[in-house]
């Protein structure tokens, strides 16, 4: 199906309708992926035949599996990586498409990211990073924010996260891109891309966590948390008109979203710089000196 032509009815195609309703908790970010995951399917007019979505455990391990109509692999925690991989080489002419969450993929995972990114297997592997243990009690992860307070931080994490992008691009990832679930257009325009690029493709997508990480942040609202990513996530056309202090202004947030990040295979096929600016301040983050370090 051509751009801008899927129709809820054909979305409706992709998905399992025996397993309705659906298992997320009310406000949770991962069914407004799994929505851009399948009209992105649907605007490229892909057989589903032709497509292996592979996930392990978590919050986000539920979007392919159950709810997906193709053929899904629910694997074991931290592994979805390993195992797409298996299948990737096997069938090379398989789209592979790896869902997880920060947990899953950043955590136990994380050494498979990053070798997969080394090797550049063809695959798309997208995070769905809410930045916290949502399934099994809202304990820290590695992209939880510094002064975040989690299960396992409840004075507040002080542990500076992963940023994900940087670190797969570190490792030789080909394609590298972020954007939240707020931001539904361009995000399926970006899996569109991801989808096509041929070699490793990885999506970080932030995703609200009511349950386990708004309700400990004073940030329970699904509404309120959408508007967070709208403030704190930095479009590609304005941040290049806008100076540094005004970017650092609004990297003082927090949360920021760098549109070099969301063309970044292009970028380096063409050649322009990768670079990223510092890692901005988290608002629950205290500011040097008020906490006596």
């Amino acid at each position: 199906m051509s751009a801008n032509t899927a129709t809820t009815a054909s979305i409706r195609e992709l998905i399992r309708p025996e397993v309705f309703p659906s298992t997320m908790c009310p406000g949770c970010g991962h069914g407004i992926l799994m929505g851009a995951i399948l009209r992105a399917v649907d605007e490229l007019g892909w057989d589903m035949r032709r497509m292996l979505f592979v996930s392990g455990i978590g919050c986000a391990g539920w979007i392919p599996s159950p709810h997906i109509a193709a053929d899904t692999l629910h694997t074991t925690h931290g592994r979805p990586i390993a195992f797409a991989t298996g299948a990737a080489l096997f069938n090379p002419d398989l789209h592979v498409v790896v869902i997880g969450g920060d947990g899953d993929i950043a955590a136990i995972g994380g050494n498979h990211l990053i070798h997969a990114a080394r090797r550049n297997v063809h695959m798309t592997v997208i995070c769905a990073n809410n930045q916290i243990y949502g399934m099994t009690g809202g304990q820290v992860t590695p992209t939880t924010d510094i002064g975040t307070i989690t299960a396992t931080t409840p004075r507040g994490n002080e542990e500076p996260p992963f940023d994900l992008c940087r670190l797969v691009e570190g490792a030789g990832a080909s394609f590298v891109a972020r954007w939240s679930v707020y931001h539904i257009r361009p995000l399926i325009r970006t899996l569109k891309e991801a989808f096509q690029h041929v070699g490793f493709a990885f999506v970080e997508v932030l995703s609200p966590c009511p349950t386990q990480w708004g309700r400990r942040n004073q940030l329970a609202d699904p509404v309120a948390l959408l508007e967070r990513y709208k403030g704190l996530c930095v479009p590609k056309d304005r941040a290049a008109k806008m100076t540094a202090e005004e970017l650092a202004g609004l990297f003082g947030g927090g949360w920021f979203w760098s549109p070099r990040l969301g063309n970044w295979g292009a970028a380096r096929r063409e050649g322009r710089p990768t670079s990223l600016p510092p890692f901005p301040t988290h608002p629950h983050q205290p500011k040097r000196g008020e906490d006596g370090r």
